[in-house]
């Protein structure tokens, strides 16, 4: 008569970090020290590098130099939080991208980069 042995290797357990709201708050610039600094030293080139990422045109961004509501950062973060199921209303879009300009792109390439790989290994043991 023959022992069957059973192996089993250890699983990672898997949490993903999908919410409905944004990972970080509008004036947490400084938990992405080289993009605040970007930002605050050259903020025409953080906002054209963003929407890039963003998959949208480079130049776009400049257009927000024209009006009183920044056409641009508003679109992008209604874009973006429409891209990440983020709740909110046009008219918070409208009053961060017309109050807190720089903080407004910065919070946006933070929830990109943080979207972009949502997935966090939390531990290794078997189960």
């Amino acid at each position: 008569m023959s022992e069957r042995m059973v192996m089993s290797q250890p699983r990672p357990f898997i949490m993903t970090s999908v919410s409905s709201q944004w990972t970080s708050g509008i004036c947490d610039c400084f938990q992405d020290l080289p993009q605040c600094c970007l930002a605050f030293w050259c903020l025409p080139c953080f906002t054209c590098k963003t929407a890039h990422e963003a998959g949208e045109c480079v130049c776009l961004p400049l257009l927000d130099t024209f009006g009183l509501i920044p056409p641009m950062t508003t679109a992008l973060r209604v874009s973006v939080r429409q891209r990440y199921g983020i709740e909110g209303t046009i008219c918070r879009d409208c009053l961060y991208s017309c109050c807190c300009g720089p903080c407004t792109w910065c919070q946006i390439a933070r929830e990109m980069k943080t979207r972009k790989n949502p997935i966090t290994f939390v531990s290794m043991a078997a189960r």
